[in-house]
């Protein structure tokens, strides 16, 4: 017998907040927020690629997520903050932390700054093993090594460390898709690997196909949350059942490729029954993020099915508002968002049009 599918409940407060983060300007209505974002903007952060698009972009979607976990302002700053003295991992220095943290600090307050400058100067690689691991001391803390000059090592309190595995949670869904992890292979644990060899893992931006294993790392990363030390130092990120389950790496793997094959086309073009239990499938094997819900959606819309696609529709919906951000970086979270309204407000009016040229007049009513 074919097990249930894991579908989400649909929370109207939850989507609510995310609704006040789906205009381009949010940020400028955060209080806490807005009055950095000319600062950091005038160091060229909209001109500089990051990833799947400019660090503006990443630096504003990382905040978006931390915004929705309800987190406080100086993580939500750090979030916003978090590579502006560079990294181990980019090139992208915006501040000298030599000359220029007295700057920031007027900008930012001195806890706020501290933090934006530890994690930037600790080692994240070494950070991220050691969570993963649980290696976390009785007491929530941890030290780590410094990277850059001086070196040494730095110890983290339990707020640091549960803001840093918070921060890290948003930092890597809004950036990691495939042409990242292939050329991070391995992450933390990189494999070093020759361009000149590996020349085709190194176009940019390559297919774009989601992540097929660091989903299963985010939610390792939330789970450590759970430590006693831990547990009530932040607001807990709602995704995962607020940081209680973890993912298994094979069934992200098998979600992700089952999904892709339904992306690619390949599958039956005409009758929709294989798509969907493709689809299913990957639902089963990932029942955290929302594309493949929302894919599958529209494919019961395709069917008739008006109850199955409100319900899958409704679930997708929830997960999007539960990330802040997409997983499938081919279009932005917003515009995931729009269209998963559509389909639930056509699931639910029974108006999903039988011609193909009418879905480019689909538009969200009262």
């Amino acid at each position: 017998m074919t097990s249930p599918l894991p579908f989400h409940a649909f929370d109207a407060a939850l989507f609510q907040r995310a609704q006040t983060l789906l205009n381009e300007d949010w940020l400028k209505g955060d209080a806490d927020l807005a009055p950095v974002l000319p600062v950091v903007l005038a160091r060229g952060v909209g001109q500089d690629w990051h990833k799947a698009g400019t660090f503006r972009h990443h630096l504003v979607g990382v905040a978006r997520s931390l915004a929705q976990w309800g987190q406080p302002r100086d993580v939500r700053l750090l979030g916003l903050l978090h590579s502006v003295y560079g990294n181990a991992f980019v090139d992208l220095v915006k501040f000298d932390a030599g000359s220029e943290r007295g700057r920031l600090r007027e900008l930012v307050g001195e806890g706020a700054e501290q933090l934006v400058y530890t994690f930037c100067t600790a080692s994240r690689v070494q950070f991220t093993q050691r969570v993963l691991a649980g290696q976390i001391d009785t007491d929530g803390g941890m030290t780590i090594d410094r990277i850059g000059q001086g070196q040494g090592t730095v110890h983290l309190g339990a707020y640091e460390v549960a803001a840093f595995i918070v921060v890290s949670m948003a930092d890597t869904i809004e950036q990691w898709f495939s042409w990242q992890e292939d050329i991070f292979a391995g992450f933390p644990n990189v494999e070093q690997r020759r361009q000149t060899v590996h020349w085709m893992a190194s176009l940019w931006p390559g297919p774009m196909r989601p992540s097929s294993r660091m989903v299963a790392q985010i939610s390792a990363m939330g789970r450590a949350l759970q430590h006693p030390a831990l547990r009530a130092v932040l607001p807990l990120p709602p995704v995962f059942a607020a940081c209680t389950q973890v993912l298994a790496e094979a069934d992200e793997a098998a979600a992700t490729s089952l999904y892709w094959s339904v992306i690619q086309q390949d599958q039956p073009l005409v009758q929709t029954d294989a798509a969907i239990a493709v689809l299913e499938q990957a639902v089963r094997h990932n029942p955290w993020v929302g594309e493949p819900q929302m894919v599958l959606a529209q494919l019961y819309l395709s069917a008739g099915r008006l109850g199955d696609a409100r319900i899958a529709a409704e679930s997708a919906l929830q997960l999007f508002s539960q990330w802040g951000n997409a997983w499938d970086k081919r279009v932005q979270w917003d515009a995931w968002v729009a269209w998963t309204r559509i389909l639930l407000q056509s699931a639910t009016q029974d108006s999903w049009p039988e011609r193909l040229d009418k879905l480019n007049n689909l538009a969200l009513r009262g």
